[in-house]
Formats: C-alpha cells, sequence, structure tokens
C-alpha cells in the first residue's frame, strides 16, 4: 500500500487502481445461557440499562415456547432499539439453528447501529451448538466473533438440575451449560445457607475449573466483568469435547417429557384469578417439581401499567412493573407460557 496525497486514510493498490476496503468490522458476541428461571432475562435487562460501559447492542431473543414472553420485558434502553433485535422461537442449539445463522447475518446489514451482540438462550438449550456456529460457518467467522459465553445459575435449584437423571442419550442441559461457562453467575444466593454456597461453589468448580464464579442476587454483576472478555478458549473446549467442531446439532436431543403450554390472546385478564389458579398449580412440592419456569406480560383493566408475573417450581413473583406501561397504540393483550415435565 502506499499513501496518497500524505493522507493517513487514503491508499491505493500498488498494482491496479481503486480504493481500498477498510477491513471488516469484526462485532464481539456474548452468549447467555442458564437453565430456566434462573435469571437471564434479568441479567440481559441490568446490562442494557448500565450505562457505564457505553456499547450499544444487537440482541437475539430465544424462547422455548411457541408464545414469546420475554421481549415483551427486555429493557428498551438507549443502547438498544427495535431495529435490532430478533426473536426466535424454538431450541437455538438444534431447531433453529439455521435460523440463528440468518438472524446475525440480518443483523450485519445494520452493524453500524451496534458494537457487539447479545444472544439469549432458551433455558433447554445446550450451548455447545450456539458456539459452534462462530467457528463452523465461514461467513459467521468473518463477521463475528465469540467473546464469552455466560452462564446463570439458580442457587435454590441448581443441585437438584445437575442430578435429574434424564432418559438415554439425552443430555443434562445443566451440566452442558455449567461445562461450557466462561463465566458463572451463581444466582439468587439470598435463597439459600452459606453452607450450601460453599456445596454448589465445589460443584461447579469440579464440573468448570477455569469458569470464574460470580455470586450475585437478581443477576447484578458488573457489566465489565461480562463483556469484552475474549474469553472463549476453543482449546479449552476441545480439550473436554474433542468431536466440538464435528458434532451434528440434529444428535442433541430433548428429554421429550419437557414441552410447553402457551397462551396468547387480546384483551384482558383477571388477575386475582390467575393468581388462584397458579396457586393450584404449584400447591404442593410434587406438583411444583414439574413446573420448570412459567411468565407472562398480562393487560389487567383499568390499569396503564404491565402486569409482569414469573415462576420457578413453587416460587411465584407478580405484580405491575414501574417501567413497563402499554402504548398509546399497543394492542392490549395477555401472553404466557409455562414450561415442564409431564405438564
Amino acid at each position: 500500500l502506499r499513501a496518497v496525497s500524505n493522507c493517513p486514510l487514503r491508499a491505493t493498490l500498488l498494482r491496479g487502481e481503486g480504493p481500498v476496503m477498510p477491513p471488516r468490522k469484526v462485532v464481539p458476541c456474548t452468549v447467555l445461557t442458564g437453565f430456566l428461571g434462573s435469571g437471564k432475562t434479568t441479567l440481559l435487562n441490568h446490562i442494557l440499562s448500565d450505562q457505564t460501559h457505553k456499547l450499544k447492542f444487537a440482541i437475539i431473543e430465544n424462547e422455548f415456547g411457541a408464545v414469546g414472553v420475554d421481549d415483551k420485558i427486555v429493557a428498551q434502553q438507549e443502547n438498544t432499539s427495535e431495529e435490532v433485535i430478533e426473536v426466535m422461537n424454538g431450541c437455538i442449539c438444534c431447531t433453529v439453528r439455521g435460523d440463528l445463522v440468518e438472524a446475525l447475518k440480518r443483523l450485519y446489514k445494520k452493524v453500524a447501529q451496534f458494537d457487539a451482540v447479545i444472544i439469549e438462550t432458551t433455558g433447554l438449550a445446550d450451548p455447545a451448538p450456539v458456539a459452534q456456529t462462530f467457528f463452523v460457518d465461514e461467513d459467521i467467522k468473518r463477521m463475528y466473533k465469540l467473546d464469552g459465553i455466560i452462564t446463570v445459575v439458580d442457587a435454590k435449584h441448581i443441585m437438584q438440575h445437575l442430578d435429574e437423571e434424564k432418559p438415554e442419550g439425552v443430555e443434562n442441559e445443566s451440566v452442558e451449560q455449567v461445562a461450557f461457562a466462561d463465566r458463572v453467575l451463581l444466582n439468587k444466593t439470598d435463597l439459600v445457607e452459606p453452607e450450601e454456597l460453599a456445596k454448589i461453589e465445589a460443584r461447579i468448580k469440579s464440573m468448570n475449573k477455569t469458569a470464574e464464579i460470580f455470586q450475585c442476587q437478581y443477576s447484578k454483576v458488573d457489566p465489565k466483568h461480562l463483556l469484552n472478555l475474549e474469553a472463549f478458549n476453543l482449546d479449552r473446549v476441545l480439550e473436554f469435547d474433542p468431536e466440538f467442531l464435528k458434532a451434528d446439532p440434529e444428535d442433541h436431543q430433548h428429554d421429550d417429557r419437557v414441552t410447553s403450554v402457551a397462551v396468547k390472546f387480546e384483551g384482558e385478564l383477571n388477575v386475582n384469578m390467575l393468581q388462584m389458579w397458579i396457586g393450584e398449580l404449584v400447591g404442593t412440592p410434587e406438583k411444583a417439581a414439574g413446573l420448570f419456569r412459567y411468565k407472562g406480560v398480562l393487560a389487567v383493566k383499568g390499569a396503564e401499567q404491565k402486569w409482569v408475573f414469573q415462576g420457578v417450581h413453587m416460587l411465584f413473583a407478580g405484580g405491575f412493573s414501574e417501567d413497563k406501561a402499554w402504548g398509546p397504540n399497543e394492542p392490549r393483550e395477555c401472553r404466557f407460557v409455562f414450561i415442564g415435565k409431564d405438564i
């Protein structure tokens, strides 16, 4: 290359004419994973609401149910916009793996609008095929780099999920999510005793010796510990999973006993009756054990604020959102999803 007119930003080829194309922008991608109800969307909202990192994001939301809920409760801040939010229903690690590639390519056409991408997977996703995407698709390799995998762990329920016996040939998603993590957020620490937390940390470290663990509540961790890490280490992954780059996403099997029930309709709902109904669903430990996750956004008659609820097993929380109101032209609707085993 030879400088022209003493301007360092202009250059021509020594042979032939025409400007040299600037190098393609390679965008860092962070994958947020963790079992159902661990606190991934809360973490995403925390990152989007934080202004210290000064980054703008494109978001890919993946939900297991046929009706999306998380896209209705993701924070709309200055550092993101609806133009760079993609929503996919189904399992990102198998059935909609091709959709992830296409979504990333679509987003790259708007690359001037963002600095980084955050992918929030469904709680039933194995992160391995998602990570694999950044190494086996040539177009994606030129556009993006996998910056890190952040796994959010529900301290209250993680042990039972790690110990769950799966049918033959079916992977335990919680185990895979911990094993592939570059950072582990041990969330909801206020719900367990210190002695139990120590046991959980020891269990996590026995499965993944290199991931840094952050204890937290409400998924609050300084984003500087989660972004621009350049933490994903392919060599480490190949040590415990030599077939990582060769694995076929279609080989990933979900537990067929786990399904979802989703409802969406325009109109308003009686919140008191809904709470009574959920109380019956999770009224005993036996009933609640198979109900992994439930969440929804509801329109309540006479209320401008959205009524948001979510739950994990027997833990339920719901109320009017302080920062999420129905827009003047937004259809007042109700949407909710229940995910569990044998439901």
